[in-house]
């Protein structure tokens, strides 16, 4: 049994550790402890100066890459697709400064946006599994030489999207056919167009934001939505087997989105022409030019990503093969 004895000599140890501190704080070490301190204060500061300038010079040379983007962009875009009729399609939630920088791009290249449309999250909303198999199943028969291979009804609607929007009777307005689908599309709640649209598209720019974005619960809370890369990609590929031309953009190196999905895919790339980093101006610079390289043939993927087959799509070309740097002329409807 621990007795009082037991408690004093713990006691006076305590104080006198305490003491032995105090005295050698006041007193030998005083110096050493401040000098230290001093010292790791002031290399502190040091850094702290040395990483302020590194960031200063950082900055001051991307902000001249971008005057520089921004400079070549005046020289690359305006022109590429003087007089071609273009549909943006934003599938799912993207982001206004992209979605804004993306049309200004596409406007300065002289193209004409015959129409923006807007998917919802019927596309990719669990719940909404066998609603989607209905409609796509019900739009079917409205799909003539336009229906896939496959039985997705990812792939199914999308390609009565590319039709709706690009569907014609030969010239530059848009077929019955193409009308109705539209109204179908959207009265099942699956799209949301802009304006009417009174001519036949003939690319379309499909705009997709970073995967697994919060959506609102029926509570009001946010959640993280599960990630849908495989949806979009196979409606861009049916998108792009009715079309002939459909370009998947989206942000930067998000391993998780559409766009890595159809680069990971052989068959998919093969045919698909995506655009990488639209969230900065080079990406959306790239965009117009992509459309332009895609009207005249030419398949790529544009980025910086290491999977990326360039930065910058090339010089559109003519049926031929040869190169022309004026896509409006040698695309024609």
């Amino acid at each position: 049994m621990i007795d009082f004895r037991y408690h004093l000599v713990s006691l006076i140890s305590v104080f006198l550790a305490l003491a032995v501190g105090i005295i050698l704080g006041a007193g030998p070490l005083q110096g050493a402890i401040g000098e230290t301190l001093t010292e790791q204060v002031d290399a502190l500061r040091a850094e702290r100066s040395d990483l302020r300038t590194e960031l200063d010079a950082t900055q001051t040379a991307l902000d001249g890459d971008e005057r520089y983007i921004e400079a070549v962009g005046t020289r690359l875009v305006p022109g590429s697709l003087e007089g071609e009729r273009v549909a943006v399609v934003q599938l799912g939630e993207v982001s206004q400064e992209v979605h804004d920088g993306v049309l200004n791009q596409l406007d300065t290249s002289g193209a004409s946006v015959v129409a923006k449309t807007e998917l919802t999250d019927a596309w990719t909303d669990p719940a909404e599994e066998s609603t989607r198999e209905t409609v796509a199943e019900g739009l079917r028969a409205n799909l003539d030489s336009a229906v896939p291979e496959t039985d997705d009804p990812n792939a199914l609607l999308g390609a009565a999207l590319a039709l709706s929007l690009t569907g014609s009777d030969g010239g530059t307005d848009r077929s019955s056919q193409a009308t109705d689908l539209e109204a179908q599309l959207e009265r099942f709640g699956f799209a949301e167009p802009g304006d009417e649209q009174t001519e036949a598209a003939q690319a379309l720019v499909l705009l997709v934001g970073p995967a697994g974005q919060p959506q609102e619960t029926a509570g009001g809370a946010t959640e993280e939505s599960e990630p849908t890369p495989d949806v979009w990609a196979a409606v861009t590929l049916a998108a792009q087997e009715v079309s002939g031309a459909a370009i998947l953009a989206g942000p930067t190196d998000d391993p998780g989105d559409a766009v890595q999905a159809v680069r990971d895919d052989e068959d998919i790339a093969a045919v698909v022409t995506t655009v990488s980093g639209v969230d900065r101006l080079a990406g959306r610079i790239n965009v117009p030019l992509a459309v332009a390289s895609r009207l005249s043939g030419v398949v790529g993927q544009y980025g910086l990503e290491d999977d990326a087959t360039a930065v910058l799509p090339p010089a559109a070309e003519d049926p031929t093969g040869d190169p022309t740097g004026d896509p409006a002329g040698t695309t024609g409807g």
